[in-house]
């Protein structure tokens, strides 16, 4: 079985423009996760798929390998699979793992799940990750993805709301997307030619295209969350994370 980690990576972000490149404790936050992936994947599966001078110069500098795709690109999904379908070196891939570039503490463990849990079901086209959720504020924030899942493991739906209902306030067992995606080969390159569905466009979340379109999607439950980093905000809340594990070390 052949699988590729692709890492859409674009410069401009609405929040935090240039957020990639931003540095915590030395390292841009793209480098670390491109480290992170690397956990997981060998170097000729890596590849980080980008629009942008800026972030192609800085992959080769680290020594990672970047593609160019069109800058038109609406998603990251839509630009990894450009990068499937026209690179030679990816030819014969049959799993493609989309790791988004501002998850920088992604865990091999997390990235195996979201593999393995594909493979489980020869049936299923797509897989994604979610952690337990235990804070009340993490579960009422609009920028914390809730999923809910059926009893076979497959995701029910994605939400910005809270997700379920619970008359308690915080469900027992409620569960945070993290946004992982593993995709079969054929299944990636349709994907990306069907239609924005209206709740993928009401909630700004492009899984729900998936669903809508009447597709599964399978969801390995893990035990930790990873930080993306969405607003300068996130960039700090690494670093005190970066501090602690440093001090923690020494």
């Amino acid at each position: 079985m052949k699988i590729a980690c692709l890492i859409p990576a674009r410069y401009n972000s609405s929040r935090f423009p240039g957020k990639l490149l931003a540095k915590a404790l030395g390292k841009t936050v793209l480098q670390r996760t491109i480290e992170s992936a690397l956990g997981a994947f060998e170097p000729e599966q890596l590849f980080i798929a980008t629009d942008d001078e800026r972030i192609a110069r800085h992959v080769e500098e680290v020594g990672a390998s970047a593609i160019w795709t069109d800058p038109s690109h609406l998603n990251g999904t839509d630009r990894i699979a450009e990068a499937v379908e026209k690179t030679p070196a990816l030819e014969g891939v049959e799993i493609v793992v989309n790791l988004q570039g501002d998850h920088p503490l992604i865990a091999r463990a997390t990235l195996k799940a979201a593999v393995d849990i594909l493979l489980s079901d020869p049936e299923a086209v797509m897989s994604t990750v979610a952690a337990p959720l235990t804070e009340k504020e993490a579960f009422f924030s609009p920028h914390v993805v809730k999923t809910v899942l059926d009893l076979h493991g497959n995701a029910l739906y994605f939400s910005r709301s809270p997700l379920p209902y619970c008359k308690t306030g915080l469900p027992p067992k409620a569960l945070q997307h993290i946004g992982l995606y593993c995709f079969r080969r054929d299944f990636l390159l349709k994907y990306s030619h069907l239609p924005a569905s209206p709740l993928q466009k009401m909630e700004d979340l492009e899984q729900l295209k998936a669903l809508e379109h009447g597709y599964r999607i399978k969801v390995a439950i893990v035990e930790e969350t990873t930080i993306g980093i969405d607003t300068p905000a996130d960039l700090t809340q690494l670093v005190k994370f970066l501090e602690k594990e440093k001090a923690n070390v020494g």
